[in-house]
């Protein structure tokens, strides 16, 4: 029977397919928002604190060339399986870390288990999900990273205050990386559920593949996909900035989790909403204001520098960026699944969640420059502008591209 013609319930995959996936996501939420603190605690500068929460998203992006070739060799369980044993080694280096580089490194390996994991999810759920329901499963999947990166943070907040050593984030997620591993082999298999089968044959690219096939599919890439870039940037920009600047106006670490938290809870609050929004009108009617809201969100940080009470002017405008950032929970991977196809999509998926999350691994470090170049808030004002591009950009290319789907 066609994947399209069979009954679809949520209940038979909810806890399978979403549940590893939030567990992995409270541990990384965990971590997020205190690296800089990590950081400045082994003897980083503001700068240096930077680049070592870039070096997360820069393992994202190492781990993105290889990723579909390991979903489609060993399948999708399997793969998140190793992605938890290796996301538990990055954080064991950062446990052990004497130095802001070997902290880096941690961060690094972390992301390439992050990525990994991410991907098998997204292959699967794009192959299984009738297309009808399409942008409501990746938004879901969006709003989970987002309830992770809510809850992460709370937890965090939680041990800091009563441990006081902002190290207990990191056993913190550790544990969370053994109770993904539980969950995995405890809950039903959702390809079998699904009555869909990886290929553990060889059926995924080559890690070399992501490459030919961002030749093949240069010319959607560099359109909608320079586009998507761009929001992979801001979003990424969001998550360094907020922590960066905490600690720029004196927050401690607590504090700074809670109100990250608090925040990311109206990005949890929308994720739903703006999946069905792109299902009943389109992926440009998410895409194009969230775009806005982020580019905005960042200019009016840039001008709370100017402030003499910068806490408040803090906290609204975390709570500002996670309401642009909810509304367009799952577009990227959407268009993405639009674009991949229901036949063995993990290698389109490679390569475009390789040429985002360029923009996510880029754009922190070209933060840490502006920021040692010219202040915090000089490089919020230009991220607050490249994000207005952005969705110029996005209203322009989306119908053009995605002509069924706009």
């Amino acid at each position: 029977m066609p994947i399209d013609d069979r009954p679809f319930r949520w209940r038979t995959i909810a806890a399978p397919a979403f549940g590893p996936t939030l567990l992995f996501t409270i541990g990384e939420g965990a971590i997020m928002p205190l690296i800089p603190a990590l950081a400045l605690r082994v003897g980083a500068d503001l700068s240096g604190a930077g680049v070592v929460a870039a070096m997360l998203l820069v393992g994202v992006l190492i781990g993105d060339v290889p990723a579909g070739w390991i979903v489609g060799r060993i399948g999708e369980r399997i793969a998140m399986l190793g992605a938890s044993a290796l996301a538990a080694l990055g954080i064991g280096l950062a446990l052990l870390a004497p130095t802001a580089v070997v902290l880096g490194l941690g961060m690094t390996v972390l992301g390439i288990a992050a990525a990994v994991f991410g991907l098998a999810r997204h292959a699967l759920l794009t192959s299984v999900v009738p297309a009808a329901f399409r942008a409501r499963a990746l938004s879901t999947l969006g709003g989970t990273f987002r309830l992770g990166l809510f809850l992460g943070p709370f937890a965090a907040a939680a041990l800091v205050a009563a441990t006081g050593d902002v190290g207990a984030v990191l056993w913190f997620a550790l544990l969370m990386c053994g109770l993904v591993a539980l969950s995995l082999v405890t809950l039903p298999d959702p390809e079998r559920i699904l009555h869909h089968r990886s290929t553990p044959d060889g059926g995924g690219q080559s890690p070399a593949g992501v490459f030919r096939t961002i030749g093949e599919r240069r010319g959607v890439l560099a359109r909608l996909g320079a586009a998507a870039l761009v929001v992979s940037a801001l979003r990424a920009v969001r998550q360094v900035i907020l922590p960066l600047w905490a600690v720029s106006i004196g927050l401690g670490e607590a504090e700074t989790a809670l109100i990250i938290g608090i925040a990311a809870g109206v990005d949890v609050a929308l994720f739903y909403l703006g999946g069905w929004l792109m299902d009943r009108f389109g992926r440009l009617y998410t895409a194009v204001p969230s775009m806005i809201g982020l580019g905005l969100g960042l200019i009016g940080l840039a001008l709370s520098d100017l402030s003499a009470d910068p806490v408040p002017w803090f906290v609204a405008v975390a709570v500002w960026l996670s309401l642009a950032n909810g509304i367009g929970a799952g577009i990227l991977m959407t268009m993405g699944s639009d674009l991949a196809g229901r036949t063995n999509p993990a290698p389109f998926l490679g390569a475009w969640r390789f040429v985002m999350d360029s923009g996510s691994a880029g754009a922190p470090l070209a933060l840490a420059g502006i920021t040692a170049l010219g202040g915090i808030a000089v490089a919020a004002g230009v991220f607050g502008v490249v994000g207005l591009i952005g969705a110029g950009m996005l209203g322009y290319y989306i119908p053009r591209q995605l002509p069924g789907a706009e």
